[in-house]
Order: structure tokens, then C-alpha cells, then sequence
């Protein structure tokens, strides 16, 4: 009777810095992160629903089970903590907002708590935009993973949706990934820009139905095309009655 090999090959990561492996995307599978962030979730939520009265209409729209982007209008540091509220726990750590690396990751305490808490995904905005989005659409190929974007690139100031960027075109053209456009209403007046503390205004979460671009030729056009019609399906959202 023979024994089957036995190898052990530790975590990629064991090398790097905290930082650096906060840093590091996809990052290793940690236990203690994953434990963390089920409870941060948790308490996320609870605050949403109890402080902010957060109501969550269409979540039955989101295609969970497969890959898909979901993109939302951007006012406050409420946004990402609400969209990922209206994803099952079951996928919680499949779930991934993208956020601007020179700002959440600058620190390592900044990083620790994006890292873990939210799963942020570290995106270059300036140098290597690129390189980011070679990033997203490896994650996308996986089935069953959720990119969270904010198209306009910064919070705004208004309720006005702001224009895309093009990044999200160039992300999506020429592939059949499920795109869902929502729209957060009252963040604005709950956490605007330079708040220290939010407020308890009630929050209102619009999810549209899924669009897929994969019949469109790529090109600059395509680009474009993607980037102004998910900003006016956002907008539209926007001017829904609960």
C-alpha cells in the first residue's frame, strides 16, 4: 500500500511586506481576513438599514453565479459599502470595488482597512490605467467574480451624474460581461465631500437591468457608445419613485 505525495507550497505572498501584500492583487486567501471582513459586512449592514433606513430596489436583477460589473453613480463613501450590501454574503468575497490606489492604498493602515474590509481592488488612475484594467478583465474571466465601478472617477457634489470615463467602455468592449447600471440616492446628503461624519438621511438604491455590449465591433466609437449609454440608464435611475 503506497501513500499519495504530499506537497506543501506556501502562500505566494509569505515574502512581501504587509503593505505589499495588501497591495498585491489577486491577493492570497487568508483566513483571518476572510473572518474579518463577514463581520465587517455585517455591521455595515446593520448600520445601512438602521442609520440610514438603505432600501434596495431590483437586487433581484444582479446575475450572481456568474461574472458581472456593476456601475454607479459616485457621491460619497457610502456608495461601495451600499452596492456591496445588495450582494448576497454568499459572494462577499467574490465582490470587488475598484478603488483609486493613490488614495485608499497610500498607507498601510489605508490599505489594511480597504484590504480587508471592503476587498478593494488597488486601481492605478494615472500611470498605470492600463495595466488596472488587464487587472479587471482577468477577474471577469473568472466565473462568479463582481467589479464594482464608478465610472465618473471622483465623488461629485450634485445629484447629477457626472460623464464616464472611457474606462469602463474599454473594460466591457467586445465581451458578453454582464454590465448592471444603479443609482444611490441621498448619499450626497448623507456623507458629502469633506463630512467628517455622516448623517442619518435614508438611502435609496436603484438597480437596473443587466446590459451586454459583446455585439458591438471594439473600437473608439464602441468605447464611447458604452461609456454615454450607461451614464444616461445611471441618470434615469436616478429620477426613479421609490
Amino acid at each position: 500500500m503506497s501513500m499519495n505525495e504530499w506537497d506543501y507550497e506556501p502562500a505566494a505572498d509569505l515574502e512581501l511586506s504587509l503593505r505589499e501584500r495588501l497591495r498585491e492583487f489577486p491577493r492570497e486567501p487568508h483566513l483571518w481576513m476572510y473572518a474579518l471582513r463577514v463581520l465587517a459586512a455585517l455591521l455595515q449592514r446593520a448600520w445601512l438599514k438602521l442609520y440610514h433606513r438603505l432600501e434596495i430596489c431590483g437586487a433581484e436583477r444582479l446575475p450572481v453565479g456568474q461574472s458581472f460589473v456593476i456601475v454607479a453613480n459616485h457621491q460619497s463613501h457610502l456608495d461601495a459599502p451600499s452596492l456591496a450590501a445588495a450582494i448576497p454574503m454568499k459572494w462577499l468575497h467574490r465582490a470587488f470595488p475598484a478603488a483609486a490606489a493613490d488614495y485608499f492604498f497610500k498607507s498601510t493602515p489605508k490599505s489594511a482597512f480597504y484590504s480587508v474590509v471592503f476587498n478593494a481592488l488597488p486601481f492605478e488612475r494615472k500611470s498605470k490605467g492600463a495595466q488596472s484594467l488587464a487587472v479587471c478583465r482577468e477577474l471577469l474571466q473568472n466565473k462568479g467574480n463582481i467589479l464594482i465601478i464608478f465610472p465618473e472617477g471622483t465623488r461629485g457634489t450634485s445629484d447629477e451624474v457626472d460623464r464616464f470615463r472611457s474606462g469602463i467602455g474599454r473594460l466591457v468592449e467586445g465581451t458578453d460581461v454582464p454590465v448592471v447600471p444603479c443609482n444611490l440616492q441621498g448619499a450626497a446628503q448623507a456623507f458629502p465631500k469633506g463630512a467628517a461624519l455622516p448623517r442619518p438621511r435614508k438611502l435609496v438604491l436603484h438597480i437596473g437591468e443587466p446590459k451586454s455590449y459583446g455585439n458591438m465591433s471594439p473600437g473608439w466609437d464602441t468605447v464611447e457608445y458604452i461609456a454615454n449609454d450607461l451614464r444616461k440608464i445611471v441618470a434615469a435611475l436616478g429620477k426613479a419613485k421609490v
